[in-house]
């Protein structure tokens, strides 16, 4: 493996729909407590817009949700002084790379991917050759900045699995060129349920809004649902991940806990006397009063497009260097000639 002068943490999502509370503890608000925490690394959080083109998209919509993207960014903290935040289509070098990297790339390994397999076998769903391929994509993104550390969600791991494969199997076939990034994961809070289906993941993409907290959303909403969302018959404020049934109380004593920075025994001990209706009464006071000045600063934000454009140009500039100098080594290592820069 080839020594880099400086490390780097990398992470991105997608712009497409709304970010949800789950994005926000399961990964936004890691990003902003690495800022500060990883001072002597490059941070780059990424705007993967390219990765949103494997559903179809109204171009207007998608463009909007670029901006909107960007100012969340911006409204949870993250600061271009300190962390370098870009649009991926910006960046010439991940769709190069990607090639690359897909002809080191089994079908088979891609024909794992749970998230391809899911899509895939619903009736009807018209699968085309990026939905199959992304993954390689992602690994391009990680790759192209020789990233060191990853904030993701658990759901996101067989994704870097296989990055950590590519990376690998280029450096087994060529020569040591690309680090073997590892995965940073939220202790708590690393997978936020749906509130009205706790077995199944908060998603952007829910059929149902009402157990979804939209970040953007009127906040007498997210209260609303905070205060609906399912518990269990034995009205006992306690967690128990063993119990399927209590599937809801974990899922919101989570919320409280990762939102307060509390230990959960401790959140027990509080309602011990106290029923549903008076925690999620608080807690939905918790999770407006935590939303509120991200959605204000959201909203802000997005009446400026000027300046969100400085910003995205300048992260752009930022990375596009080293994205070259990566990008011109593989070319070598696989026998193109590298451009002139």
């Amino acid at each position: 493996m080839e020594n880099t002068e400086k490390k780097t943490i990398l992470s991105g999502i997608q712009p497409t729909n709304n970010l949800t509370l789950g994005n926000y503890i399961g990964a936004m608000k890691n990003f902003v407590n690495m800022q500060d925490k990883y001072q002597d690394y490059t941070k780059n959080y990424i705007i993967v817009d390219l990765h949103a083109l494997t559903v179809p998209q109204v171009p207007s919509e998608l463009r909007e949700r670029t901006y909107s993207m960007l100012a969340l960014y911006l409204a949870v903290g993250l600061d271009p002084e300190k962390s370098n935040i870009f649009v991926q289509s910006h960046i010439t070098g991940h769709t190069e790379l990607t090639w690359i990297l897909n002809t080191l790339t089994g079908m088979g390994q891609l024909n794992r991917m749970t998230q391809y397999k899911d899509k895939s076998a619903k009736e009807g769903t018209f699968i085309n050759v990026g939905l199959f391929a992304y993954p390689v994509l992602m690994a391009a993104d990680i790759l192209l900045y020789n990233a060191n550390l990853i904030p993701i969600g658990d759901d996101q791991k067989q994704h870097l699995e296989l990055s950590r494969d590519i990376a690998e199997k280029f450096n087994y076939t060529y020569s040591p060129t690309f680090n073997i990034p590892e995965a940073i994961i939220p202790k708590q809070g690393a997978r936020i349920m749906d509130l009205q289906h706790p077995e199944n993941k908060m998603s952007k993409s829910a059929e149902s809004p009402k157990g979804t907290i939209i970040l953007t959303e009127d906040l007498n909403i997210t209260a609303k649902k905070i205060k609906s969302a399912v518990t269990d018959s034995d009205m006992e404020i306690r967690y128990d991940q063993s119990n399927p049934e209590k599937a809801g109380i974990n899922n919101l004593l989570t919320i409280y806990s990762t939102l307060t920075d509390t230990e959960i025994s401790e959140i027990e001990k509080k309602y011990v006397n106290s029923g549903y209706g008076d925690f999620k009464k608080d807690l939905s006071e918790i999770v407006v009063e935590t939303l509120r000045p991200i959605k204000e600063k959201h909203d802000e934000l997005l009446k400026d497009k000027k300046y969100l454009d400085q910003i995205l140009k300048q992260g752009a500039a930022n990375v596009q260097s080293s994205a070259y100098k990566l990008l011109s080594k593989v070319y070598k290592k696989v026998g193109l000639v590298a451009p002139a820069r």
